[in-house]
């Protein structure tokens, strides 16, 4: 079974959990077990919260959302064309923040790496940045 998905919205923190929601209803038809659920549903809400906070710093923007799920595996995208990643190795250590400012931990990616079974990005300065998590689920 395939199943595909897409959705666009605005990058305010108010539609971090509408995210959140939609993913976990989507890959609900997927029967997953409440943890991967779970980790899931953290996972994408990491990467949209690091889209609208990090990506556009509170200026205006849009978030996109992609979701597949082909057999037992779940992927998402999540895109947004924002300010970019300068250094993604650095970014993706453990307690690394740009805005430090915003007594955050830092450990989005490091949260998504440990809930799913891959993770890539794909950032530049001034280009955005577009992060693909993909999970396969206990059969």
């Amino acid at each position: 079974m395939e199943n595909r998905m897409s959705l666009e919205f605005d990058a305010k923190s108010e539609n971090e959990s509408f995210a959140r929601m939609t993913a976990a209803a989507f890959v609900a038809s997927a029967n997953p077990t409440a943890p991967e659920l779970a980790e899931i549903k953290t996972a994408v809400s990491e990467a949209v919260t690091n889209a609208i906070i990090h990506g556009y710093e509170n200026s205006e923007g849009i978030v996109k959302m992609e979701g597949k799920i082909s057999g037992k595996m779940i992927e998402f995208t999540v895109t947004d064309e924002g300010w970019g990643i300068e250094d993604v190795e650095k970014a993706r250590m453990p307690l690394y923040t740009g805005k430090p400012e915003l007594e955050r931990s830092g450990m989005g990616f490091s949260i998504m790496e440990s809930f799913m079974d891959n993770v890539e990005i794909e950032s530049a300065p001034g280009m955005g940045t577009r992060i693909r998590l993909v999970k396969n689920l206990e059969i």
